[in-house]
């Protein structure tokens, strides 16, 4: 039953410590890389001169911490973070006595770009390519102007891991965006077929208490000279209902009007006439439930009376949603209901007690489509893992006063 999955735990690590990591994996293989492992005859690149001198480790240390710096500013400040790795791995060059920046020490360069062009801006992830491959440019350069030996070839192959990472950055940050972009758009579509659900059950409301109307005006006319008490009765049931029906719609009228009115003629002769169901349906959801497995547990606190029928509605619906969740998701054998009658809000609080993750493997839109009940009546809705374990909702819905009765008196 939780509204958000949880992320991989891969996911969970900071991108400045997979950063880190490429630099430490780059260092590694630049020893070892320079020293005779066993089967080799001679190391597969001889060190410099510089290497295993004091000057040339002092060297590698502090590309190393200027490379620890930039993953620490990584998240905060991206294109700071890369200079700063940048920096670290022209500086760790240095001591290697070697036309070109190996791609050893690229590696973390490369893993940077890929994060910064994954999770920024197109923008920010171009400025980031022009970056890493400027400064293989420029180091160059530097040494074609000073005469030295430049190893251009090499610096090409280390300049397209730069562009592939960019590349595989903004695969992985347009694939987010239309990951994104479809579960919004499943969202709306699932607050819209919420709503037109609801429609449709205000509609049976509607018939409902219209033939409800229809048989106690009739009843009334065939009594009203016979039977006047009888027929005042029954008018009096036609006024109440009537009053209820009326406050009913004029709740719903305003969030429903913005939706698609598509249900027009669509499922209105396919409703059937008869009595929505409600809070008194709750004792019997609850037997259904125990007997599939699950047992239900409903506590009544307050005084039980009769509510709008849109509210009663919502409130079985929301208490019907949940537990189908309990039953589907929460991995437990018993659940609690509890209903409380306030003097202005109902309150209903349905928990469990369960291990479940709430992942279904199909999504689903429970929750949401219980929010989207709970706000359209000016309730309060929450949806959260208990502190002690398992899962809650809570929802608080504002009852109105019932309306007093045409030509009464205080």
């Amino acid at each position: 039953m939780s509204p958000t999955p949880s992320l991989p735990r891969l996911k969970l690590i900071p991108s400045g410590w997979w950063v880190g990591a490429g630099w430490y994996a780059g260092v590694l293989l630049t020893f070892l890389v320079r020293v005779r492992l066993p089967g080799q005859y001679e190391p597969s690149v001889r060190p410099g001169a510089l290497f295993y001198r004091w000057d040339g480790l002092l060297t590698q240390l502090l590309a190393t911490a200027l490379a620890a710096a930039g993953c620490l500013v990584l998240e905060r400040r991206p294109l700071r973070g890369l200079a700063l790795v940048l920096g670290a791995a022209a500086l760790a060059t240095m001591s290697l006595s070697v036309a070109e920046i190996p791609l050893a020490q690229y590696l973390a360069a490369d893993v940077a770009l890929y994060f910064i062009s994954a999770t920024r801006s197109r923008r920010t992830g171009f400025i980031a390519l022009l970056m890493a491959l400027g400064v293989l440019a420029g180091f160059l350069a530097m040494r074609l102007l000073a005469g030295w030996v430049v190893g251009t070839s090499a610096e090409l192959v280390v300049a397209l891991t730069a562009v592939v990472a960019w590349l595989v950055g903004g695969s992985a940050y347009e694939a987010r965006r239309h990951g994104e972009s479809l579960a919004a758009r499943t969202a709306e579509q699932a607050v819209v077929q919420e709503r037109l659900r609801i429609a449709r059950e205000m509609h049976d409301m509607v018939a409902h208490s219209v033939g409800i109307i229809a048989l106690q005006a009739g009843a009334a006319a065939r009594v009203v000279h016979t039977q006047p008490d009888a027929a005042r009765e029954a008018m009096s049931a036609v006024e109440t209902a009537g009053r209820e029906t009326l406050s009913g719609l004029r709740r719903m009228l305003g969030a429903l009007r913005e939706t698609d009115p598509g249900y027009e003629g669509a499922g209105r002769d396919a409703a059937p006439l008869r009595p929505a169901e409600g809070l008194g349906d709750v004792e019997r959801l609850a037997r259904a439930t125990t007997a599939a497995g699950v047992g239900v547990e409903v506590h009544w606190e307050g005084e039980r009376r009769p509510l709008p029928p849109d509210i009663d509605l919502s409130a079985f619906r929301i208490i019907q949603e949940s537990v189908t969740n309990v039953v589907r998701h929460a991995e437990t054998g018993a659940c609690r209901v509890s209903i409380v009658y306030g003097a202005e809000e109902l309150v209903i609080e349905v928990c469990d007690r369960g291990r479940g993750t709430g992942l279904a493997r199909e999504p689903g839109f429970g929750l949401v489509g219980m929010r989207e009940r709970v706000a359209l009546l000016h309730g309060e809705f929450t949806a959260a893992p208990h502190p002690e374990g398992g899962f809650r909702v809570t929802a608080r819905l504002p009852v109105p006063a019932p309306a007093a009765p045409a030509g009464s008196t205080a």
